[in-house]
């Protein structure tokens, strides 16, 4: 059974983090392979090692990295390019990752005309007008060639990625790019937003051709980091917000295969730390009511995650909500209780208890001036 540790301290983000500075080379092979979704046992297979050797290489790597838990792990394994979406564990070798389809190539040249929404239910736009692009798994091939980034995707690839273990038992992929090559094309001349790769092996979008909303994401993730460290809080919010506007319901909603699973998990992951960069700013701005809205829709969306909760409940006690502040740490313990069987943490414990006392200080909600917040969400 997959291990899962929870930590004392608060969720550390996972933007920006080098595992390569702090974990072992058996560590960082566990983290690869756990950001490919593989369970503990099979890990324990491909490394020819106990179940229980790998189970004690994630605790550590879990608080090596200050991580909450497995999921975080997955989502960490991603953003420090121990894996790439579509590519399964990365090569040494191999550069940072990027998300740069969006991107228009140097120089002159046309806007776009396709845009890819993978932010929410999967649907793409061709000058405006939403394009009909099939069934799911005809979605799902899309959604990799998306998130591959402009590389080639060979058509194993494109099977493991959208069918995983259950492969169709006919060459499919063929069949649904060219139906997506007959979407997403505007009829004026033979340009196609799907080519072939290197070599003529594999499909890949064409670099330029299509604006991704993920890339966008990325971009403002990247300015949200420079603002937070640069100590302009304002610009920080307004980011965020812009964000999170990208955002239209669950990432890459209702799509099958394990690739569309691992990215609907590390993208609704960036999206909660996200907004907790933004009510964190915007709580010592003084924007408390804006701050308690967003927490009340994230945390009723996300009622086990606990550093939500006491984030919640420290917001209201600034309010003069007290009350209001105790009744959240009761929802999220019977729930905590009546869906995983375990406790509060003892993070959310101290916030009641600091509630309790009226301990504001503890509560973190006297920052010393031009205190910083680290690095990206």
């Amino acid at each position: 059974m997959p291990t899962t540790l929870t930590t004392d301290r608060p969720r550390a983000t996972t933007l920006f983090r080098p595992a390569a500075a702090v974990l072992g080379h058996q560590e960082r092979r566990v983290l690869s392979a756990i950001g490919c979704g593989l369970r503990d046992d099979e890990i324990a297979a491909e490394l020819a090692v106990p179940e229980d050797t790998v189970a004690e290489h994630l605790a550590r790597i879990l608080v090596k990295l200050g991580l909450r838990d497995r999921a975080a792990a997955i989502v960490h394994a991603f953003d420090c390019g121990l894996v790439v979406p579509g590519r399964g564990p990365r090569p040494r070798s191999a550069g940072p990752a990027s998300l740069t389809v969006a991107a228009r190539a140097p120089g002159p040249g046309p806007v776009p005309k396709v845009r890819i929404s993978l932010l929410g239910p999967v649907r793409a736009w061709r000058d405006g007008r939403l394009i009909d692009l099939g069934h799911l798994r005809q979605q799902a091939v899309l959604a990799a060639l998306a998130l591959g980034a402009g590389r080639s995707l060979s058509q194993q690839q494109l099977l493991d990625d959208v069918w995983g273990m259950e492969p169709p038992g006919t060459n499919v992929v063929p069949v649904y790019v060219y139906r997506l090559r007959k979407a997403l094309h505007d009829g004026a001349g033979p340009r196609t937003v799907i080519e072939r790769g290197r070599g003529l092996r594999g499909y890949q979008l064409v670099p330029g051709a299509v604006d991704v909303d993920v890339a966008h994401l990325r971009e403002l993730v990247t300015g949200i980091g420079k603002a937070t460290r640069a100590g302009e809080p304002l610009e920080v919010v307004r980011l965020c917000a812009q964000a999170l506007k990208l955002f239209h319901g669950e990432p890459l909603a209702g799509l099958p295969g394990p690739l569309a699973e691992l990215e609907r998990l590390r993208l609704t992951e960036r999206r909660i730390a996200i907004v907790r960069r933004k009510v964190e700013w915007q709580l010592r701005l003084g924007q408390d009511a804006e701050a308690i809205d967003e927490l009340f829709a994230l945390t009723a969306a996300h009622p086990l995650d606990e550093p939500l909760a006491a984030m919640l409940m420290r917001a209201l006690y600034r309010d003069g909500r007290q009350a209001e502040a105790l009744t959240v740490f009761e929802r999220a313990r019977r729930r905590l209780a009546d869906d995983l069987g375990v406790p509060p943490s003892r993070m959310l414990r101290r916030a009641r208890q600091m509630i309790l006392r009226g301990d504001e200080a503890g509560l973190g909600l006297t920052p010393p001036a031009g205190a910083g917040i680290g690095t990206g969400p």
